[in-house]
């Protein structure tokens, strides 16, 4: 969750990089910025909880694309391409951090087909309950 944390941080740094740094005149860059910054936050934030854990991978592309942003969109100021680059690296690494798995629930689709599925297993392990008595 650690990782998460960092990206939601991050994608808020990204709304207000521009006015930070000295770039807000720009607007190609800053509306990049101002619309990927929130998705990124979102992501991040719904990705905390163990359920959504799996939301954390959308933010690989957004993150690629933040570090290519500079060169297809053609950033003319050296803040807003080291920070677009600095920020993409960082949000597409964190995002392929799991985090700790607390539980495993049933096992989803794959246990209708399994023989050996973890409710199974924990059923086995149950005292039988006689209800001839």
């Amino acid at each position: 969750m650690w990782a998460q944390v960092i990206n939601a941080i991050l994608g808020i740094w990204l709304m207000a990089a521009a006015a930070i740094l000295g770039y807000a005149d720009d607007k190609t860059i800053t509306n990049n910025e101002h619309i990927l910054g929130p998705v990124i936050a979102s992501f991040a934030i719904i990705s905390w909880w163990e359920a959504t854990r799996v939301v954390r991978l959308y933010n690989v592309p957004l993150g690629l694309w933040l570090l290519l942003a500079p060169w297809v969109l053609g950033f003319d100021n050296t803040a807003a391409t080291v920070n677009s680059t600095l920020v993409g690296a960082l949000v597409t690494g964190l995002s392929f951090v799991k985090g700790k798995i607390e539980d495993s629930y049933g096992g989803g689709w794959s246990a209708v087909w399994k023989s050996d599925t973890l409710h199974a297993r924990e059923a086995s392990r149950q005292p039988r309950v006689d209800l001839d008595k």
